[in-house]
C-alpha cells in the first residue's frame, strides 16, 4: 500500500495527508480575523476519516466556546481522482480495511465496505457541493456536511454521485435546484479559492485548524487531538475567553445535535463511554431514540 495514498491516514497523529507537500507553512503567516474574537480556519474534506474522528471534540468546542470563535470551513481536496500522484496510490479496496481500523481507533462508526461496494472516484464533487451549500446558508451547509458524512461513513453511500448529494441537501432544507446551479457554476471557483489558500497556508493534511486572533496571531492544531488541545489554542490567544455552560441532559443535547454517536454523547454529556452506550440503548428501547447500527458502531437519532 502506497504511503502516498491520501486516504490512508496516520492513526496516531490523526492526520490525512495529501501527497503534494511542496507548500511550506510558516507561523509568520498572518491571516486577517474578523467578527468574533477568534477566527478558526478549519481545513477539512467530506471523505476525511480523521475529520469524522474529531466530530465529538468539534461539537463540544462549539457548545463551550461558540461565543468566542467563528469557524470558517474550507475544503482541502483530499482525493482529486484515482490517477492522483502519477498512479502512485493503490486501489479503493485498500482503503476499506483502513477505514475499519480508523473506526475502531477513533471510536466513531465507519463502514469501510463502501470502498468495496461502491467506491468514490473523487472527493471533489462533495467538496464543491459543500461550497454551493455555503452560498445558500452557512448553518445549513454544516448540517449538509454532517448528513453527507453520515450517509457515507455509516450507510456506505457514494457521495461523488449527485443523487446522493441531492438527497442529503433536501434532508437539511437546502434548495436542491439552486444547489445544482451553484454546483455547476460559482461553487467550483470557491473551491479553487479554498485550495489556493490552503496551499498558501501550507496545509498538508486534514483536519488542520488555524486559530487566529484579531491581531493575526495564530495557533495551529494538526490532526485529531484530544479536546484540551483545541481549548488550549483558544485560551493561548484569548486567556479571558469564557466557557459557556450548557445542559448535559440527553433531551437537550439531541435538540442541538439530532444525531449522536456514543462517543459524541460521552464527550458532550461527560458520561463515561460505556455508560453512554447503555443509556442510549435504553432510550432506544423506550422509543425516544432510533438507532442505526453498522459493523463498527452505531448512531442514535431523535425520533
Amino acid at each position: 500500500m502506497s504511503k502516498n495514498n491520501p486516504l490512508i491516514c496516520d492513526i496516531e497523529t490523526g492526520m490525512c495527508e495529501t501527497a503534494d507537500t511542496t507548500a511550506t507553512h510558516t507561523s509568520e503567516n498572518k491571516v486577517s480575523s474578523d467578527k468574533k474574537a477568534i477566527r478558526v480556519i478549519y481545513y477539512t474534506d467530506p471523505i476525511c476519516s480523521s475529520c469524522w474522528g474529531i466530530e465529538p471534540q468539534l461539537r463540544k468546542l462549539k457548545l463551550e466556546y461558540g461565543n468566542a470563535i467563528d469557524i470558517d470551513y474550507r475544503m482541502g481536496g483530499l482525493l482529486p481522482d484515482w490517477s492522483y500522484n502519477s498512479g502512485g496510490i493503490s486501489s479503493p479496496a485498500d482503503v476499506a480495511s483502513h477505514w475499519d481500523e480508523v473506526s475502531l481507533h477513533y471510536d466513531m462508526p465507519i463502514d469501510g465496505d463502501l470502498w468495496l461496494e461502491d467506491p468514490m472516484n473523487s472527493s471533489y464533487p462533495s467538496s464543491i457541493a459543500f461550497k454551493a451549500a455555503q452560498l445558500q446558508d452557512q448553518q445549513k451547509a454544516i448540517l449538509f456536511m454532517r448528513e453527507m458524512r453520515e450517509m457515507m461513513f455509516l450507510e456506505k453511500k457514494n457521495l461523488a454521485k449527485w443523487e446522493n448529494m441531492a438527497k442529503a441537501a433536501k434532508k437539511v432544507g437546502l434548495d436542491v435546484s439552486q444547489l445544482k446551479s451553484d454546483f455547476e457554476g460559482k461553487a467550483k471557483d470557491l473551491f479553487q479559492e479554498d485550495l489556493k489558500l490552503g496551499q498558501e497556508l501550507g496545509v498538508r493534511g486534514f483536519p488542520t485548524m488555524f486559530f487566529i486572533d484579531e491581531a493575526g496571531n495564530q495557533e495551529i492544531v494538526y490532526g485529531r487531538r484530544p479536546y484540551a488541545f483545541y481549548e488550549m489554542a483558544i485560551l493561548k490567544l484569548n486567556p479571558n475567553a469564557s466557557k459557556s455552560e450548557y445542559s448535559k441532559k440527553w433531551e437537550d443535547l439531541f435538540k442541538i445535535y439530532p444525531s449522536l454517536t456514543a462517543k459524541e454523547f460521552s464527550e458532550l454529556s461527560g458520561t463515561p463511554r460505556a455508560d453512554s452506550e447503555t443509556l442510549l440503548n435504553e432510550l432506544t428501547e423506550q422509543g425516544s431514540l432510533s438507532k442505526f447500527t453498522t459493523k463498527n458502531g452505531s448512531i442514535w437519532r431523535k425520533i
